[in-house]
């Protein structure tokens, strides 16, 4: 371990009692050298903070099975990641720095999927997870618990905290019966200062409330997770008791002050600002789940004064957040004088073949598992262009989520109501190319583990549905030009908060304001009924307020399963042999101004 774990050393009585004799007269500590010639003690040292990991170890896109690269051209993974702190060891000085991350780690990627679900580390003498490996290798300090830790389930959960040298933080995260935390909520560091005396650092770990709702079927009745305020204002206190000098709090959690469940949970989602605002005796915050780039923004505390550095290092290993502390010995103890951070691009280095030589054989084995082939296309299908036209490559989705969906209520109460099926473009670089079709063209799909469910609901909520849904397009006018790179995400809504819904038609009027954009809303050639019942295929992120879109969390649950929907779409594929866009595709909505089709 790079920090001395040792009790530390006393110093002086004169320095512990917080003065010294001058001229037989008594003088602060902290002014020794300020009139005496003294300097006064002093002590830097660095904090390094990943986030949003999300299963990336190497430099790879396993859904395109080629080098990661983005219009940016970003780099990712723990093995950039890696040679950057390895960096800032050699110019800090190993003993003095620390690393931790802020949660979302082990879902994301098919390298993550592959040890969760198709060679579990929960199996006998099942392997250890990757990025277990990959982060015990680096060093870490300790990591914040994210919301898709939940997602394969607690036991997977357990296993990989079991698997790391580091602790899981989470503050916030309940035990339901005992209300006591299931996991560590902090943990406490020395680091060993030239000047006899240990500085110490804690670190908080908050998690997402959003848990409660985003993975209810693996904490429902196990775990609860209160607000990140509740916690923190309940743990800073008895951190700075405990003799802490330095408190960095590592929060799974926005800065925007916004939820994007609506009322579901009384808590925040993206809850980081308040809690440097509203909780003294905070010095920094590693802020994650947003994937924002945020080097150093600071939050004035509202009781205090003081300034709070928050940074947010993007995503998935792009970036490296450096947190600097510098510290001078006052009254018999160790006091933050300035801190400030930046982030470094994992681009500008090479990876560290330590980290790539490590997961070598893992990297082949879920290389070989994506190309594994499962089927063919009679064509190319694309996303390139489904954030703003009807694709076929979205109706795939919505065939195979109706086709489920309508397989399961055969026979019941609710087989005769008409399934309609909800979509997202997740990334729009995906593709399903002519002949074969591989694991890794099908998954690319669907990159999140969502499950499947129906939920019953009427035209009149189809149709608030779809307003909500049509915000993400800009309001542009009938005469004016539109700009694809322009026209989408707006109010920052991600495309994974975007669905077009099939089963029905209709127009999209984005010369119109929010609220009153669908036009022709039909079923079966008439308009809808306001009160006619249909079944949504809907995936649970939705259905449990992911985005929080109306009526869907409270509408009656006809069906649920636990398959993951990019599996089901895989054995699809796999059941029919063949993917025939003309078998399903259709135009089922378009953008309009005024009546006028805009593509």
């Amino acid at each position: 371990m790079p920090l001395n774990r040792r009790t530390f050393l006393g110093t002086s009585a004169a320095a512990g009692a917080g003065v010294a004799m001058a001229g037989g007269v008594a003088v602060p500590a902290e002014a020794q050298g300020r009139g005496s010639g003294r300097p006064p003690k002093r002590y830097s040292f660095t904090v390094m903070g990943t986030t949003d990991l999300h299963g990336n170890v190497f430099n790879w896109d396993y859904f395109t099975d080629k080098e990661f690269d983005d219009k940016a051209h970003n780099d990712v993974g723990l093995a950039k990641i890696s040679t950057l702190v390895e960096q800032v060891r050699a110019e800090k000085g190993r003993h003095n720095t620390l690393m931790i991350d802020a949660g979302d780690t082990i879902q994301g990627t098919q390298l993550s999927y592959y040890y969760a679900k198709i060679d579990p580390i929960t199996a006998q003498r099942g392997p250890v997870h990757p990025m277990a490996q990959a982060m015990n290798a680096i060093g870490y300090d300790a990591a914040a618990l994210g919301n898709h830790e939940f997602n394969y389930g607690i036991p997977v959960l357990r296993k990989f905290e079991e698997q790391c040298d580091f602790p899981l933080l989470g503050a916030n995260a309940l035990d339901a019966k005992t209300l006591q935390p299931a996991f560590a909520p902090y943990v406490i560091k020395r680091m060993r200062t030239p000047h006899g005396r240990d500085v110490k650092v804690a670190i908080l770990g908050l998690t997402n409330p959003g848990i409660a709702i985003w993975d209810k079927a693996n904490v429902s009745g196990r775990m609860v997770f209160p607000g990140l305020e509740e916690q923190a204002a309940k743990f800073v206190p008895r951190l700075r008791s405990m003799g802490a000098d330095v408190v960095i709090v590592s929060a799974h959690s926005g800065t925007s002050g916004t939820s994007s469940y609506g009322d579901q949970v009384p808590y925040v989602e993206n809850a980081a600002a308040l809690v440097a605002e509203q909780v003294p005796g905070i010095d920094a915050i590693l802020v994650g789940h947003a994937h924002l780039e945020i080097p150093e923004y600071f939050v004035e505390n509202k009781e205090t004064g003081k300034k709070v550095v928050l940074s947010e290092p993007l995503k998935w290993g792009q970036r490296l957040t450096l947190f600097d502390f510098d510290l001078v010995w006052e009254k018999g103890r160790w006091v933050v004088e300035g801190a400030g951070s930046r982030v470094l691009n994992s681009n500008v280095v090479a990876e560290d073949p330590k980290i790539t030589g490590l997961l070598a054989d893992e990297h082949k084995k879920v290389v070989a598992y994506v190309n594994q082939v499962i089927g063919t296309s009679t064509a190319a299908m694309t996303t390139a262009e489904a954030a703003w036209k009807d694709e076929p490559i979205i109706d795939l989705i919505n065939v195979v989520q109706a086709e489920t969906v309508k397989a399961a209520l055969a026979g019941g109460a609710y087989a005769s109501l008409p399934v309609l099926s909800q979509a997202s473009c997740f990334s729009r670089t995906a593709q399903i190319p002519a002949g074969n079709v591989t694991i890794k063209d099908a998954a690319g799909l669907y990159p999140f583990e969502n499950t499947l469910e129906a939920r019953l609901l009427t035209g009149a909520q189809i149709k608030d549905y779809l307003e909500f849904s049509a915000r993400y397009y800009v309001q542009t006018a009938a005469s004016a030009p539109v700009d694809t790179a322009k026209l989408t995400n707006a109010g920052n809504t991600p495309d994974y908060n975007y669905d077009a819904v099939s089963g029905l038609t209709y127009e999209i009027d984005i010369a119109k304001p929010n609220g009153s954009r669908i036009v022709n809303l039909s079923f079966e050639g008439k308009a809808i009924d306001p009160a006619a019942e249909f079944v949504l295929a809907v995936n649970n992120y939705r259905a449990s307020g992911g985005g929080n879109f109306p009526h869907v969390p409270g509408a009656k649950q006809l069906w649920a399963n636990s398959e993951e929907i990019r599996n089901t779409i895989i054995g699809w594929v796999q059941a029919k042999g063949s993917v025939d866009g003309a078998q399903f595709a259709s135009v089922d909505w378009r953008l309009t101004r005024d009546g006028v089709p805009v593509f």
